[in-house]
């Protein structure tokens, strides 16, 4: 019982979510093609912004799901060119807001990432005066922050991001 109180104290203290407002833009960054749409999908269909930003190394599988979702093909914008880590996609991102003039965007992304693509966008893009509004998906498909260390992508999904944002941190 301790040890599950502490886990779940472990994973609610490292995910973040900001506060949702509108944006100028939804960030679907590469990777996780089963969570990543959808969730911008949802964003937008609120209202939190009328753009979709996609990355160009999912592009066609992430257009295709955005339009079945209901999104129209005139809200999905491309940014970046051969991004191939969130360290490129923020730098990408960056490019995209100085051209459009965005001042804000957010970035759905699931729970344990959270936490190191809010530093490297805070660290990249928001000196130039972009506000990062990170939102944690809160349940992706198999475990969330009550029961993650259960699950064998939990345990995967929470050792790799604790050892990219060190790397992170230490690199960039």
């Amino acid at each position: 019982m301790a040890r599950a109180s502490i886990l779940r104290g472990v994973a609610d203290r490292w995910v973040i979510s900001d506060p949702l407002e509108r944006a100028d833009g939804i960030v679907v960054l590469g990777g996780r093609i089963d969570v990543r749409p959808s969730a911008a999908a949802d964003l937008y269909k609120r209202g939190f912004a009328s753009r979709i930003l996609i990355a160009p190394n999912q592009t066609a599988l992430t257009r295709q799901l955005l339009l079945k979702l209901g999104v129209p093909a005139e809200a999905i914008v491309e940014f970046g060119d051969e991004v191939s880590s969130t360290y490129e996609e923020a730098r990408a991102v960056l490019e995209w807001a100085k051209s459009s003039g965005a001042k804000s965007v957010i970035i759905p992304t699931e729970l344990f990432p959270t936490r190191s693509v809010r530093w490297t966008f805070r660290h990249i893009v928001a000196p130039a005066g972009v506000r990062i509004i990170v939102h944690a998906i809160i349940k992706p498909p198999g475990y969330g922050v009550e029961n993650w260390w259960k699950d064998e992508s939990g345990l995967t999904g929470f050792k790799n991001e604790v050892i990219k944002f060190v790397y992170y941190r230490l690199k960039y």
